[in-house]
């Protein structure tokens, strides 16, 4: 039942609003002044409000204002005498949904106020609606502006309240920690321990013993027992990063695990039962180590229940410009230096380079600018990038870096140039093997200001 609020300081005609309101099944609240109104706004739900122009104290255009700073999207519908046709139309400009002229039926006043609710009814239908289509997943830590991460964090969200086992993919700096820890930080586990073991980290002949634990005596030097990390994250989850290369041994007792829930420690023969949700990732195609013979099928199958792969930075650009900001904020800070912002044409930079470190490689150059900057504003000079050429597979590296255009790679080198010839722009056309003219072109196209600059 929608409540509809009628401000009117002509007893008989508020009345008989009420009255007619209330036979066609609408609850009704009502006020002779606007101040009076107001209160029952900040007391009551109300749906619509029936208000006069000409009011007692605050009149009816400064209420409908009032109304409008209060709730912007409530339906004010208001009633004028039949000369004072301006001040309706000023009052639609402040903000009315619609006017009746006094007199008027009350058939009128119903089908006006029908009308207007299902207006409003609608918009905030369509409201929720374009929430829902065009839904923005957050998570603290996380920049997912870019329509390749709001994919991975939609899936984090119907994933993370399950128990499945998640195996996270991706180029190494592409944030799969983060990924694994916002899923166990919206899952049921969330209270539990976030348990995190890098394989590569750790010795072959130790990764036994620090994903499953050990017994007393159980090899030299182990003269007390101790458990290991699925113990530690009983009731919560182990992230194990970098699956793929765990060896073949140990591969039999993490299937073991995911099949039975338990395990026993190295150098012990009691069973040991754990609740553990178990989140892997892998920087390799693990499909490859199982054509290799490197990686078990039945763990694979086992850990790939619920894939997400996550995109290189290179592929979701749009999240480049938060990361930036989320990293000067840390290591300004961190470095003790008022480093405050960055200009549009570092930003330029770092947005075009092809980021084969990823969202790591773009962090340590931001410490790096924060940490060695002149200023309080980061600009072209204090952004160092690795421009060598990336290593291809065959163990040839005289080509393109992977995902970098052939214009990309020749501004990176035009700006690297200016860097080594600290800013002297004939010093740089020498070092590319260019005229001073073709440098200036070249400066422009890129959007690098040639006037004011040094000059050899």
């Amino acid at each position: 039942m929608a409540t509809i609020l009628i401000v009117e300081d002509e007893a008989k005609m508020r009345r008989l609003l009420e009255l007619n309101l209330g036979e066609d099944g609408l609850s009704t609240l009502s006020a002779g002044d606007a101040e009076s109104g107001l209160k029952l706004l900040r007391e009551n739900t109300v749906d619509l409000v029936v208000t006069d122009l000409k009011l007692p104290g605050m009149n009816g255009l400064e209420f409908l204002q009032a109304i409008k700073r209060q709730s912007a999207a409530l339906p004010v519908v208001v009633m004028t005498a039949f000369g004072s046709v301006e001040t309706a139309v000023e009052a639609m400009k402040a903000g009315a949904s619609d006017y009746v002229l006094k007199p008027f039926s009350l058939g009128e006043m119903r089908m006006v106020i029908r009308k207007e609710l299902d207006v409003h009814k609608l918009r905030e239908e369509n409201r929720s609606l374009r929430e829902a289509l065009g839904k923005r997943y957050a998570h603290p830590n996380v920049v997912a502006r870019s329509p390749k991460m709001q994919e991975v964090l939609a899936t984090v969200d119907r994933v993370a309240p399950t128990n499945s086992t998640v195996l996270l993919g991706g180029e190494s700096g592409v944030g799969k920690d983060l990924i694994a820890r916002a899923i166990h930080e919206k899952s049921r586990r969330a209270g539990g321990p976030f348990i995190k073991i890098n394989s590569t980290a750790i010795p072959e002949n130790l990764l036994e013993s620090e994903l499953f634990g050990y017994e007393k005596g159980a090899f030299t030097g182990a003269s007390t027992s101790k458990p290991g990390k699925f113990e530690l994250a009983d009731k919560g989850t182990l992230f194990l990063d970098e699956i793929g290369d765990v060896p073949p041994a140990i591969q039999v007792k993490l299937l073991r695990v995911l099949q039975e829930r338990e395990f026993e420690r190295l150098g012990g023969t009691r069973t040991v039962k754990v609740d553990v949700r178990l989140i892997a990732a892998t920087n390799r195609d693990l499909r490859e180590a199982l054509e290799q013979g490197t990686f078990r099928e039945d763990l694979y199958y086992r850990l790939n229940v619920v894939p997400i792969d996550i995109a290189p930075l290179r592929q979701r650009k749009e999240d480049i410009p938060e990361l930036v900001k989320l990293f000067v904020s840390q290591f300004a800070g961190d470095s003790g230096k008022p480093v405050e912002s960055i200009t549009p044409e570092a930003m330029q930079i770092l947005v075009n380079y092809h980021w084969p470190g990823n969202v790591r490689e773009l962090q340590n150059i931001i410490e790096r600018a924060c940490a060695l900057a002149k200023g309080v504003v980061l600009k072209v000079d204090d952004i160092h990038l690795d421009v060598r050429p990336a290593r291809m597979a065959n163990g040839t590296n005289n080509f393109l870096p992977e995902g970098m255009t052939l214009e990309q790679w020749e501004d990176e080198m035009i700006r690297e140039s200016l860097r080594r010839a600290n800013g002297n722009k004939s010093q740089a056309a020498r070092l590319l093997g260019l005229s001073r003219n073709a440098l200036r072109y070249r400066l422009s196209k890129i959007g690098i200001a040639d006037e004011g600059e040094k000059d050899g």
